[in-house]
């Protein structure tokens, strides 16, 4: 008996886990109803969250001995929620619920990191503006960037369990075509002009953040997009930097994904100098923005 015993309990554990993913999964795929998504996404996570709660397998044993891409051959998982999965079974946490919930921030997310600690991922988000993970990558790949109390030891280290981080989901990325990777600029302009005039108008509905909200008040709009395969999330960049220039309802952040692709993002700006001053761009992608407005003739600014 005390044999059998011992047999079932992993199992019981395993059947656990799967269970509070797929509570995640669906939890996910409420609010997104909640917030008005168009409905695609909802039956999506609904249908991964059905499909792990029959499983008898162990989602962690699976990720263990095949990786992500045996994640990716269950029926209803695609690289999205995989990488979703992967992401709780390394951490613990989800950025992309909590985002929706209004918990996450820069720093929550970078403390999800070994060896970055409450002061160091202050500093990070701070410090350098980092944002997300891969941002913070880039940087401190950056030999000249410099942070107060980050030695080389401990950079080379955080590197490491970075790498160890994404490296999962630039490889569920890879399955995309390279053209597929990120939205066009006029797709992401378009959508950006949408959600600041709706949630000028005061019709979109709001999240209440963690981030410099004592008082807890639903305040940040939030609008969700499908346009042909692209899937997009749009909010105000509620960061330190953006609050500390006043920056915070000129910044708009979307996040955004191809079919079932892993989840990217992208911040949306008034240029202030150059030839693009006054209108619209993405950060990064500011070559492209002028093409778009030379070719199209466009004039969305800050006004739009």
């Amino acid at each position: 008996m005390a044999n059998s015993e011992r047999t079932r309990t992993p199992a019981r554990a395993h059947l656990r886990e799967n269970a509070q993913i797929a509570a995640r999964l669906r939890s996910y795929a409420d609010l997104l109803e909640k917030q008005g998504d168009d409905g695609f996404r909802v039956r999506a996570y609904h249908a991964a969250a059905d499909r792990i709660e029959d499983m008898n397998l162990s989602l962690r044993g699976i990720y263990n001995a095949g990786g992500i891409k045996a994640l990716v051959a269950l029926p209803t998982i695609g690289d999205g929620i995989a990488a979703a999965i992967v992401e709780i079974l390394t951490t613990g946490r989800w950025t992309q619920l909590e985002r929706l919930r209004g918990e996450t921030t820069p720093e929550r997310v970078f403390q999800t990191v070994p060896g970055i600690g409450p002061v160091l991922a202050e500093r990070f988000a701070t410090h350098l503006d980092a944002q997300t993970l891969e941002e913070l990558e880039a940087l401190l790949h950056d030999p000249k960037m410099s942070v107060p109390g980050l030695g080389r030891r401990r950079r080379r280290a955080i590197l490491a369990a970075l790498a160890d981080r994404l490296d999962p989901i630039r490889l569920a990325r890879r399955g995309t075509q390279a053209q597929d990777n990120a939205p066009s600029v006029s797709l992401l302009l378009d959508a950006d002009a949408l959600f600041r005039k709706q949630a000028a108008a005061g019709s979109l509905r709001k999240i209440a953040p963690r981030r410099f909200n004592p008082e807890g008040k639903a305040w940040l709009p939030i609008l969700h997009l499908r346009r042909g395969d692209w899937y997009l999330t749009l909010l105000y960049s509620n960061t330190a930097r953006a609050d500390d220039l006043g920056m915070t309802k000129d910044w708009v952040v979307a996040f955004y994904h191809h079919k079932d692709a892993p989840e990217a993002q992208c911040t949306i700006v008034t240029q202030k100098r150059g030839p693009l001053a006054g209108k619209r761009v993405v950060r990064g992608r500011e070559n492209e923005c002028m093409s778009h407005y030379a070719n199209t003739g466009a004039a969305a600014d800050a006004s739009a």
